[in-house]
């Protein structure tokens, strides 16, 4: 697992994820913010186990 920290794109906190590095390719997941308990979507991609590509974004509507 690695840790990624990131700013919930509801509350604005600094939260961290982990991701799974013992997959090949693109993952998506949906993980709560450990803050505002809010559902943030996430995707990233495993080469080589090391995270070469990620993103998040809010899924419900009511982001600042």
């Amino acid at each position: 697992m690695f840790e990624k920290h990131l700013q919930c794109p509801y509350c604005r906190q600094a939260i961290t994820v982990l991701l799974d590095l013992g997959v090949i390719g693109f993952v998506n997941v949906v993980d709560d913010c450990e803050v505002c308990c809010r559902p943030i979507d996430i995707d990233y991609c495993v080469e080589n186990g090391e995270v070469t590509t990620f993103s998040y974004n809010s899924i419900e509507g009511n982001e600042f």
